[in-house]
């Protein structure tokens, strides 16, 4: 679609980087992978086998949480992803919502998240970061030092106000955004727009196994997951399928909870998502996802345009990505 940008956003697996390069031949301007350890692979290694299969599309994490890796660490790997794909970088940050989650700890607070932007920019800019109390520096090989200083796109994630003021004082060019364009965002040359679901053929049932399997995961992140790590059990029972959800999770120990209600996180359904599902919750999928026939899909993201996103971050989930993929590029040109 004219105006706007098509990216995609994926977990890191063995097979992430056949789907960017298919992304790439579908004309997908960037690729995000998720900073997500607890599933099995790395974001830094993902993006690097990505960078060496493709020539044209941007790539970059989506997003980085700070807590996981030393600044230094994730100025390095931005640098070598740089000296693969010059030009073609991006690195976007957030407090670690969902991954923090997982490990049965709060979001990051934003004034750590200032911090370590700040630092991992000094970083990049060839110059000495404070950390620890201590100043850190990239102290590159002297075949190397030419690369810095080095300044690619910055996103933020936020939604809030204080994830606002802190995109504004740390320079980002963009904001990221969940499921719609927020006023704020046409403040920065940069707004995208996170968002999940399936396109639905003329034919099929939308609440058939298909829709199930490709929008499932995203569905249950985006509802019980998000409600129940941030604001309780008692309103996740409020919500169509929540007590089938909670009987599932309530039968674990309380310190193991986090572990059972996050697994398969945008990946697949877990035990408690299913129980869910059958039990009436996949009513709230037009709600919380972005699923509907390709000309409903395409207004959606012509609409997001007119509201100001620049980009869209499709999330595609289920156990055939490359059809997903295809299905919305073609809605969102539609």
């Amino acid at each position: 679609m004219a105006g706007i940008d098509v990216s995609v956003a994926l977990p890191p697996s063995s097979g992430s980087t056949e789907l960017i390069t298919a992304a790439e031949e579908l004309g997908y301007r960037r690729a995000y992978l998720f900073d997500t350890p607890f599933e099995g692979d790395d974001i830094w290694l993902g993006l690097h086998r990505a960078a060496e299969v493709t020539t044209t599309i941007e790539l970059g994490p989506g997003v980085l949480i700070p807590t996981q890796r030393h600044p230094l660490v994730n100025a390095a790997l931005t640098v070598s992803l740089h000296h693969i794909a010059p030009g073609r970088v991006v690195a976007g940050f957030g407090t670690g919502f969902s991954s923090r989650a997982a490990v049965g700890q709060p979001p990051i607070r934003w004034s750590y998240v200032e911090h370590y932007v700040r630092a991992y920019c000094d970083l990049l800019a060839g110059g000495a970061a404070e950390w620890e109390g201590e100043p850190i520096a990239l102290m590159l090989p002297a075949a190397q030092t030419d690369v810095l200083p080095l300044r690619i796109p910055l996103l933020i994630a936020a939604i809030g106000p204080r994830g606002f003021d802190v995109a504004r004082r740390v320079g980002a060019d963009g904001v990221i955004s969940m499921f719609k364009a927020l006023p704020n965002q046409r403040d920065y040359a940069r707004a995208v727009v996170a968002v999940m679901g399936t396109v639905v053929d003329e034919s099929e049932d939308p609440t058939g196994e298909r829709v199930r399997r490709a929008v499932g995961a995203p569905w249950a992140a985006a509802t019980y997951h998000l409600v129940y790590t941030s604001q309780g059990p008692e309103a996740v029972r409020q919500m169509p399928g929540g007590c089938a959800w909670l009987d599932v999770i309530e039968k674990f120990p309380r310190r193991e909870r986090h572990l059972h209600a996050h697994r398969g996180h945008m990946v697949e359904m877990n035990e408690a998502d299913m129980a869910a599902w059958h039990a009436g919750g996949h009513v709230s999928v037009p709600s919380v996802t972005l699923t509907g026939s390709a000309a409903a899909v395409g207004k959606a993201v012509a609409e997001m345009a007119n509201d100001g996103a620049t980009e869209i971050m499709y999330e595609p989930s289920g156990p055939d990505i490359a059809r997903e993929l295809s299905a919305f590029m073609s809605a969102a040109r539609g």
